[in-house]
């Protein structure tokens, strides 16, 4: 029996859904890149230091790296549309708190509730868009144009970020947010149809809580270290409290029939390899990029709206190159791509290590690029590679780990190399020296990743699968359009 022709109504409503669901992936985005711009101007305007800031942007990144999975089974059970409107209205009131804040304190807190709006949004828009989408095909199309739309929000908000900081300070990133949300609240509303997934499986609730309060140990560890010191009781029991709940995390994952993290995928050593990989690449690339405009700010002297400017190479550079990515490991394999994107990143990142206050921007700005380049090589072939470990039915499961995994890294590499910076000062260094020796440290890291996804990371068996995908990983699905294992998954580049 043939498919119905779809009717122009049908066309049109459609369209409503993929616009509606670009501009809500395209706001969490755009708030990823917008908030590096303007640090020194948080810093400068709520007397805050280094690790205050280090807070404002792990306290996002965190909750969406332990909560995302989660979203994507709470959107399936409990309806697409609910979730997502929901997931626009938190974020949105999130960012008018955050613009409101009076304190460090309260604008953290805010940042909380805006991972939280976040982690609700980005996976229940990608499942609205491929429950309204149920041929392969036509499913391919809107996610590649959801991906490459949603996508200018990387290399929109470091120009945005120095625009409206330079123009009305930092509170006005987060306003931003608020026409945005709105539009997306009324047209949702009127436009949107629910579907849900009634297989959906049962939310992991002690995973869940547990995978936050051991990576929030772990990162209040990292981050307080250099002020509290590293020997001091509240950092050695943070470390402890870190390995406990792991240790608890690891032991009911084990148990549960539908865990959050099934532990059983991490036998297969592409699955583990192109993992550990993935943490490197967010730990190296949002570790380094938080110090961007505070290098063009603090030690090259430029201002706010300059340096947003300057940081463009990275995000530009990830936009036009991510889609080829695929294509290329298709052709090439997994291990050439992603080791080749690996040494180029870290090349990039050990150049970044030997700029200084007098150095020309002639002389950074391909750096900077080399960065971009080198880390947009590797997302996408290291997210089809954990794919290709897994069963077609784990797929979209395994899309989400590999997201979550790059998030972990990149709230590891802001706590890490700020605490490395920071710990070069407590020693008599000045910050420019410090931001050298983390750049040279993320350098260093990536550099032997690439080495070790050379030998262990394996040639991709399927290339002609890789080549069709969209630069943001593809999920599985099942036949009433929702992802493998009621888990609808994005990449929210850290």
């Amino acid at each position: 029996m043939a498919a119905p022709q779809a009717t122009a109504g049908s066309r049109s409503s459609r369209a409503v859904l993929l616009t509606v669901t670009c501009l809500g992936q395209f706001m969490v985005l755009l708030d990823n890149t917008i908030v590096g711009a303007a640090l020194p101007d948080m810093q400068h305007r709520l007397h805050t230091q280094l690790t205050g800031l280090q807070w404002i942007v792990d306290a996002y990144v965190l909750l969406v790296a332990m909560l995302l999975l989660s979203g994507g089974v709470f959107a399936d059970r409990f309806g697409r549309k609910r979730v997502y409107l929901t997931g626009v209205v938190v974020f949105t009131v999130a960012s008018v708190l955050c613009s409101l804040a009076p304190s460090l304190g309260w604008l953290v807190a805010g940042r909380v509730l805006q991972g939280i709006g976040a982690a609700a949004l980005s996976p229940a828009s990608l499942a609205l868009l491929i429950a309204a989408h149920p041929a392969p095909q036509e499913r391919v199309k809107a996610i590649g144009l959801w991906a490459g739309f949603s996508g200018i929000g990387l290399a929109a908000g470091p120009v945005a970020g120095g625009v409206l900081t330079d123009a009305f300070g930092w509170p006005a990133i987060f306003l931003v947010n608020l026409p945005l949300g709105a539009v997306l609240l009324l047209v949702g509303l009127r436009s949107l149809e629910e579907t849900r997934n009634p297989n959906a499986p049962a939310i992991d609730i002690p995973g869940t809580v547990l995978s936050v309060l051991w990576v929030g140990a772990l990162t209040y560890g990292l981050i307080e270290g250099g002020a509290r010191g590293w020997t001091s009781p509240v950092i050695l029991g943070s470390f402890a409290a870190a390995a406990a709940l792991l240790g608890a995390f690891l032991a009911v994952e084990a148990r549960r029939s539908a865990p959050m993290l099934p532990l059983r995928l991490f036998r297969q050593r592409l699955f583990t390899v192109s993992n550990t990989a993935m943490i490197v690449v967010g730990f190296a690339l949002m570790g380094s990029s938080f110090f961007f405009s505070q290098f063009f700010v603090y030690v090259q002297g430029t201002s706010i709206l300059r340096a947003g400017l300057q940081t463009l190479p990275v995000s530009l550079a990830m936009v036009v190159v991510s889609p080829y990515a695929g294509r290329l490991a298709a052709r090439y394999g997994f291990r050439v791509v992603v080791t080749i994107g690996l040494a180029l990143a870290g090349l990039g990142l050990l150049a970044l290590g030997t700029v200084h206050a007098d150095t020309g921007y002639g002389q950074v700005w391909w750096r900077l690029g080399a960065v971009g380049i080198g880390f947009s090589l590797t997302m996408s072939p290291l997210t089809g590679a954990a794919i290709q470990a897994v069963s077609p039915q784990e797929g979209g499961l395994a899309s989400g780990i590999s997201s979550t995994t790059r998030q972990i890294g990149a709230v590891l590499g802001v706590a890490l190399l700020g605490a490395v910076v920071r710990t070069r000062q407590s020693g008599g260094a000045s910050f420019e020296n410090g931001l050298d020796t983390a750049f040279l440290a993320a350098g260093a890291v990536t550099l032997a990743t690439a080495a070790f996804t050379g030998l262990w990371l394996a040639r991709s068996a399927e290339p002609a699968e890789l080549a069709k995908a969209p630069a943001t990983p593809q999920p599985s699905t099942d036949p009433d359009g929702a992802t493998a294992r009621g888990q609808a998954v994005t990449t929210i580049p850290g």
